[in-house]
């Protein structure tokens, strides 16, 4: 059976101090091409912000995204010049745009306009509309949904993100929000973790920042995906480039449905799983969805010749 690869990409979250700083001073000229790039996009130095912090900066929603997004895509491309590359690829969130521009629906420029308009439209609808978000864990997620249409006489509430069979993320209004908080522990979740979040992601509460992305996004060219994409609305792939413009638009304010995503991937006949960038969340979140699934991640400069030779070793 000939291995198939998936690379999955992370989202806001993942984001520590110093990420990146060791590839960009690793002696890779790709790396600090990227970061040039980006902060010419940009309009600041994407780089500074990511290696140095500090950390108070890194969390304002219009620099974490580019940040890691800058990171994911580095990652991916060192591993593709070691011979690695996706059959398919998946995106958490912001994530999705990583994975678009390794597939080839986006240039990395286009991507960056698109993150940079995406990420400051978010941060000032979470000013302009405060909420809060919170992980719901050891509760199965039918019962987080009913709890939030239970939860929502008090204010806008909703699951977030379905991440993993039982942790699901929930958004809307901090009242909302506190009172679904307190209404999941009392139907037996383990845990409760308000997010460190500035604004509702992925709820209604985001819906002004719809229109400034879908106008950016019709003002830059998506191509044909190259490999395909299974999307964060869908929880299916998309390789069209009209059906890529939509879904991207729909994805501020829907669910992410991520557990399907994963299970997609397997039935899909993927069989290795490599999470490009920051952190190791999403491995974590696989391995809640797809039982027995093998993955490794890179987001180091050690973490590259590691996965290439772990990839290599299964596929020989």
């Amino acid at each position: 059976m000939s291995e198939k690869i998936a690379f999955l990409f992370p989202g806001q979250g993942a984001q520590y101090v110093g990420m990146g700083q060791a590839l960009y001073k690793g002696g890779y000229p790709i790396v600090r091409e990227l970061y040039q790039e980006a902060s010419d996009v940009l309009g600041y130095n994407i780089g500074k912000i990511s290696f140095k912090g500090p950390e108070e900066e890194l969390l304002q929603t219009r620099n974490t995204q580019p940040a890691v997004m800058v990171h994911s895509v580095a990652v991916a491309i060192l591993l593709a010049e070691r011979g690695i590359v996706p059959d398919f690829a998946a995106g958490h969130s912001l994530g999705e745009y990583s994975a678009l521009v390794i597939a080839g629906a986006f240039s990395f420029a286009d991507a960056l306009k698109a993150v940079k308009v995406r990420a400051e439209s978010m941060q000032a609808a979470g000013q302009s509309q405060p909420g809060g978000m919170a992980a719901v864990l050891g509760l199965d997620s039918k019962k987080v949904r009913k709890v939030c249409e239970e939860a929502s006489r008090v204010g806008i509430v909703q699951p977030a993100n379905y991440n993993a069979p039982e942790q699901t993320v929930i958004s809307g209004e901090k009242k909302a929000v506190e009172k679904a908080s307190e209404m999941c522990r009392q139907a037996g979740a383990r845990k409760v973790v308000r997010l460190k979040v500035h604004g509702a992601f992925h709820s209604p509460l985001m819906e002004s920042a719809v229109e400034p992305l879908r106008q950016t996004l019709r003002q830059i060219e998506i191509g044909q995906a190259e490999v395909p994409v299974v999307t964060n609305v869908t929880a299916r792939p998309a390789v069209r480039p009209e059906e890529i413009r939509e879904l991207l638009g729909l994805q501020i304010v829907y669910p992410i449905r991520w557990m399907e995503s994963m299970r997609e991937l397997d039935r899909m006949g993927t069989t290795i799983y490599v999470e490009c960038g920051p952190g190791s969340i999403l491995q974590g979140l696989l391995r809640r969805c797809v039982e027995g699934a093998w993955s490794t991640g890179a987001a180091e400069p050690e973490d590259l010749e590691k996965a290439t030779e772990a990839i290599t070793a299964r596929s020989a």
